[in-house]
């Protein structure tokens, strides 16, 4: 192969612009490729320089040498009396450079060179897949479904690379298509050896944030707050909502007419329950508010601030708990309490509480009066379910 053959720079300047790769960087990456290879297998002692200029594509192949008073090696070394027979104007620690012949750019020393500079082009790939997307964690993209693997894990594209889904991060049950869109948290890029890895995820709370925020425009201009999130992914969230504006019901504006708002985001989620409450500054009653649809009784915070005791009454029992115990562990992350359900007996109103308070009194005289029997009622109860914030379901 001779240079009016092959243009290298107008080959390497192709492969730049289809590859969006620096074109200074890919022949410098060539060059580089091309010393080695030469290096190692036609001259393996010598020092060796390759220059392709870009713009006329001459390639030359350099055996560079320096100048001494007595020559030690011959390979990397020229003495100064040789050396003024080729340059009179040389001098002592100079160096000089000797073109090689074309004719020894041997198939190997290409074929070498060939196989680096493809190394260094995924590379530079790679770098750039990196710097596209390591600034853009914490976004939601749309992309587009490409395939799976037998681990379970999901690839999808998002222009410049790929993005991985492993099974923790997808909705449960939901079924991706290759070549359907959809949207995703970028939740994490880094470097590996083996070049980026991009981190999606269908199942983080953010994703749900986010919708939120697209599709309510309370939410997205700020009067109406998403206070909380927890989340489930596939089948129930709760979210907490406040408004700064006392004239927008938070709930309502999220809710929409007839659905239409929540019916949107819980669309792109695969029809995951979401249900909207209302966020209190009273502990208390937030904690109500989180274990709703259940209708609960007294609510007891505890010194440490991280504990809460729950009385509920046996028909609320299930509604507290739900499926799972699903709704009570929500509602834990939500507001970020241990809660403690304890079943408690049902009472219809203050005067039957007070009766059944002063019968036992009588039955019971040593119980400390009506006030300690009533107070009974509430406390000496059975706790059938707790949930702590960080519990995830199995």
């Amino acid at each position: 192969m001779t240079q009016g053959e092959f243009n290298f720079a107008d080959a390497l300047r192709e492969v730049a612009q289809a590859r969006n790769i620096n074109e200074m960087q890919l022949i410098e990456a060539f060059e580089q490729s091309l010393a080695q290879a030469y290096t190692r297998n036609v001259e393996p002692d010598r020092r060796v320089e390759v220059h392709l200029d870009p713009v006329s594509g001459e390639l030359e192949v350099l055996i560079v040498r320096e100048v001494v008073e007595k020559v030690e090696d011959e390979n990397l070394q020229i003495s100064l009396a040789d050396a003024l027979e080729l340059d009179p104007g040389v001098e002592l620690g100079m160096e000089m450079e000797f073109p090689v012949d074309r004719e020894k750019f041997s198939r190997i020393a290409l074929q070498a060179a060939k196989q680096t500079l493809t190394q260094k082009m995924r590379e530079t790939e790679r770098n750039v897949v990196f710097n596209e997307y390591k600034d853009r964690e914490g976004q939601v993209l749309t992309a587009q479904v490409v395939r799976s693997d037998n681990k379970g894990n999901w690839f999808v594209e998002l222009g410049a690379g790929e993005a991985i889904l492993p099974p923790r991060e997808q909705i449960p049950g939901e079924k991706l298509v290759p070549g359907n869109r959809v949207k995703i948290y970028l939740k994490e890029v880094r470097k590996t050896p083996k070049g980026p890895t991009i981190l999606a995820s269908r199942a983080d709370e953010r994703l749900l944030d986010y919708l939120l925020r697209q599709e309510i425009p309370e939410v997205a201009n700020g009067i109406v707050e998403v206070k909380a999130i927890a989340r489930e992914a596939g089948q129930r969230s709760k979210v907490a909502v406040y408004s700064h504006n006392s004239n927008v019901d938070p709930i309502g504006a999220c809710i929409g007419h007839r659905g239409n708002r929540i019916q949107a985001v819980t669309g792109e989620l695969g029809r995951e329950r979401v249900d909207v409450i209302l966020w209190d500054g009273n502990t208390r009653d937030f904690i109500r508010n989180a274990l709703s649809p259940a209708k609960v009784g007294l609510i007891e915070v505890h010194p440490d601030g991280h504990d809460a005791t729950v009385t509920v009454t046996p028909d609320q029992l299930s509604l507290a708990i739900g499926k799972g115990g699903q709704n009570v562990r929500l509602a834990a992350k939500l507001t970020g309490f241990k809660i403690d359900l304890r079943e408690t007996a049902a009472v219809s109103d203050l005067d039957a509480a007070m009766q059944q308070a002063m019968q036992d009194e009588r039955t019971a005289p040593t119980t400390g009066g009506a006030q300690s029997a009533f107070d009974a009622l509430f406390r000496d109860s059975k706790s059938v379910a707790t949930a702590r914030p960080d519990d995830t379901q199995e």
